[in-house]
């Protein structure tokens, strides 16, 4: 449910303001929306030090504490470790230039500048020219070496003369001396990592401040939250107010809250105009809440005067990911892993991913459990060809949704998927009726479920003509009706001409939609049937390998095991891919929810409210 919202507005004496913004935070119920925001913005250095502890927080990321922890403090430690990053980054682009010129000088060798500068010294004139090899053996000179490949059909060489010139071919090309040679870059290579094992030494003391750190973030945040929340009121000389979001059934008692900490202020709330957008607060029922994991990885909010559509999602989603996956035994693995990994999940993630996680596992094991596959082994695989005997036949039986014949299965899936979809769509214009309530235009969303029904028919009848359970009257009704309907109510008003033509022409591309969006639920027989087929493959692949004799078990174990993990991955792409998608894009289009509001963020001196837990 999205919470109703009052505009607040509230006005105290100029010498009260701190005093008012104090108790403001502390009360954390009133969504700030200042009057002015080119000037709620606070001071360039206070956001420069919260993101340089952001950056610095950042960096230390999994860094153990290690060592004693420096006598310095939050801000000289975040002022530190940004340093130690610049370097870092310095240091490591040094070290990729140093590997780049040593490659570039392999020809040379270990050859350094000194030994050649010895030589000259002591009268041996050395010159390099690159030369093809086929006129190597052309070079006339006291001392000829050939240093190594160049390219393709080249070489370096050197000629050394004391009291001649030497006699080269005319392919040969001089090559001058580099200005470094590799004995230095590995020595500058070596000290560049020597700084680097030293900072992370450094990190691994600093990492002993994170605490301290995080309070001194959090300290600046709040002095920057009261900044903001100062300058985006009216201040004058007698005067202070400031306007903003409340719930409604909290502005019923917010003067009475002033009041008893010794403030006297003025308060007016009102309900929001037509033309204001107020933050969204959504309001989960219990069971639901686990969905808001997926909200908040998403970072979508539904519009004030959209529909919560939470309670929708938690059902649907599982059901879908579980269609995707479409693996008991990958169920299995996502519930050990619920179960076992909760406690660190809800400290790393919260309760919402734990418990969300968890249901995933359970109603992935579900699915599996009735669909009889468990990592890609079906019952016929069990028992060793179509005639089912003892663990076969019992998967069989728990798992009817199981045919052993791959046309009939994937017929069977296809059917689901078309059902689920017209059933979740049907839903969303359902859930928009109610919401209209006595509304004109709720009859348009009966008619669009009517449709959706509709639909389902003619998809029935191309797809699968050989068992078509919706006769052929009753299907065109359910479209007549449902179009009419739609046509009539979806855009009210006092000329008949007007409704008529305005319904026309904006329900004709939605109505041809309502084709392409039943069709698209075929991905959730589509992605869990190439899981299942890739599962199969490679548990055909591991058995080829394992029958090379008991020394090839171990390499068969490791076929499966990567491959299983690539499957199980590629199926969390999916549910991304399309189960989330056929929620935010079909499902939401259908329940014309946009998703276009933002979060209701009281003003607090510390956030403790969340959406998911109000």
């Amino acid at each position: 449910m999205i919470v109703k919202m009052s505009k607040v507005y509230v006005v105290s004496r100029g010498a009260d303001k701190q005093a008012m913004l104090d108790k403001l935070a502390d009360l954390g119920a009133v969504h700030l929306a200042p009057v002015d925001p080119a000037a709620a913005v606070a001071s360039e250095k206070t956001v420069t030090a919260i993101d340089g502890f952001d950056r610095a927080m950042q960096m230390l990321g999994e860094i153990k504490p290690d060592g004693d922890k420096p006598d310095i403090s939050p801000e000289e430690a975040a002022n530190e470790i940004l340093e130690i990053q610049r370097l870092a980054m310095e240091r490591n682009n040094r070290l990729t230039s140093l590997h780049r010129q040593y490659e570039q000088l392999a020809p040379w060798g270990d050859v350094t500048l000194q030994q050649l500068t010895e030589l000259r010294d002591a009268g041996a004139t050395l010159e390099f020219f690159d030369v093809p090899i086929k006129d190597s053996d052309k070079i006339s000179c006291e001392c000829l070496q050939i240093f190594g490949e160049l390219s393709e059909g080249h070489v370096m060489v050197s000629v050394a003369n004391r009291d001649s010139e030497a006699e080269l071919p005319e392919s040969a090309q001089p090559i001058e001396l580099p200005t470094r040679d590799r004995p230095s870059l590995q020595t500058e290579a070596a000290e560049i990592d020597q700084a680097l094992a030293v900072d992370g030494q450094r990190l691994g003391q600093l990492a002993g401040l994170l605490g301290e750190m995080r309070k001194a973030r959090t300290e600046l945040q709040a002095r920057a939250n009261m900044t903001v929340a100062e300058r985006g009121g009216i201040s004058e000389d007698k005067l202070f107010a400031i306007q903003g979001w409340i719930p409604t059934e909290q502005a019923e008692t917010l003067s009475d809250d002033l009041a008893a900490s010794g403030l006297q202020a003025a308060v007016q709330a009102t309900a929001p105009q037509e033309d204001e957008e107020p933050p969204t607060l959504v309001r989960y029922p219990r069971w639901a809440k686990p969905i808001n994991a997926l909200f908040d990885v998403l970072a979508t909010t539904p519009g004030y005067r959209e529909t919560d559509l939470s309670p929708f999602f938690m059902i649907a989603l599982p059901i879908f990911a579980a269609m995707l996956i479409g693996d008991g035994g990958y169920g299995l693995i996502f519930t050990i892993i619920g179960i076992l990994g909760y406690k660190k999940i809800e400290a790393k993630a919260g309760k919402p991913s734990a418990q969300l996680l968890l249901v995933f596992g359970l109603v992935m094991l579900g699915w599996g459990m009735i669909s009889g596959n468990y990592f890609g082994i079906t019952p016929d695989k069990v028992s060793g060809g179509p005639e089912l005997t003892g663990i076969g036949k019992l998967m069989a039986t728990v798992g009817f949704l199981w045919r052993s014949d791959p046309e009939a299965s994937r017929n069977l899936m296809t059917q689901i998927s078309f059902l689920f979809g017209t059933i979740h769509l049907v839903a969303a214009h359902l859930r928009s009726a109610v919401a209209l309530g006595k509304q004109i235009r709720t009859l348009a969303e009966i008619g669009w479920s009517m449709f959706l029904v509709g639909i389902l028919g003619v998809v029935w009848l191309l797809f699968f003509p050989e068992n078509v359970w919706m006769p052929h009257h009753v299907m065109i009704a359910l479209l007549g009706v449902g179009a009419v309907l739609v046509i009539c109510f979806s855009f009210p008003s006092r000329n008949p001409v007007k409704v008529i033509g305005i319904g026309v022409v904006g329900s004709i591309l939605p109505i041809m939609n309502t084709f392409s969006d039943t069709v698209s639920y075929i991905r959730l027989m589509a992605v869990g049937m190439s899981s299942y087929y890739i599962a199969l493959a490679f548990n055909d692949l591991a058995m080829d390998v394992a029958s090379g004799g008991v020394i090839m078990w171990i390499p068969a174990a490791l076929v499966l095991v990567f491959a299983h993990a690539l499957n199980i991955i590629l199926g969390l792409i999916a549910i991304f891919a399309h189960g989330v998608r056929l929620n935010m894009l079909e499902f939401s289009g259908n329940a014309s929810v946009q998703w276009s509001g933002y979060p209701y963020a009281p003003f607090a001196r510390t956030r403790t409210v969340d959406a998911g837990e109000y």
